[in-house]
């Protein structure tokens, strides 16, 4: 790390702290949370996530979508570990309505850092959410890919044709959702699709 960027780090907490994402706990520029909450992380089992929903994750995560925290999402992507060779990084997109009510689409903010740090191309609107679907949390997991089924089509192909896709999400559980995307993705004329969220709900 060069003098410049200590410096300027070392400025930037004097004139804005960072704050952990989970309990607004004052920390250094580089961190995500503090150490009683960064102690509640867990990675994922699975190549699809990169966290468990659980303790601190889940908090972040909730604070981001329901309390009108769209600047922790940055943060929460840049904290991904991804990696491959991807083209284009597309985030799952939110039903028009929902996206006017919160004013932004969660899996977008987290999905640009993604593609800034592999050096791609961002897609935030490759994919359109047609149908307002229920949310996949309410519903039991086998009603999960019936309930959005036909919910996501890609309408600019010449976006995605031919290239190595990245879809990413902020949760998944059954993965029905990323696989509706993956889907239409396909449909579009992808040569590739790969998933990723940044948790996995391990429960129903």
């Amino acid at each position: 790390m060069s003098l410049s960027s200590i410096l300027l780090d070392v400025l930037g907490e004097i004139v804005a702290p960072n704050a952990c994402a989970s309990c607004d706990e004052p920390i250094g520029t580089r961190l995500l949370f503090c150490p009683s909450c960064a102690a509640t992380v867990a990675r994922a089992k699975d190549p699809g996530a990169t966290f468990v929903y659980e303790g601190a994750i889940a908090n972040a995560v909730v604070r981001t979508k329901f309390r009108s925290r769209p600047d922790l999402a940055p943060r929460l992507g840049w904290a991904m570990d991804v990696r491959g060779d991807f083209d284009l990084v597309v985030p799952v997109p939110l039903h028009a309505r929902r996206l006017a009510e919160r004013g932004y689409n969660q899996s977008a903010l987290i999905a640009a850092p993604i593609a800034e740090r592999l050096g791609v191309a961002f897609a935030p609107r490759a994919i359109e959410r047609v149908r307002d679907t229920p949310r996949q949390m309410d519903l039991a997991r086998a009603a999960r890919a019936r309930n959005v089924e036909g919910a996501f089509l890609c309408k600019i192909h010449a976006v995605v044709a031919g290239r190595r896709v990245l879809l990413v999400d902020d949760v998944t559980t059954t993965g029905a959702t990323l696989a509706a995307c993956m889907d239409a993705l396909r449909r579009a004329g992808a040569n590739d699709v790969t998933s990723v969220a940044l948790s996995r709900r391990e429960r129903d």
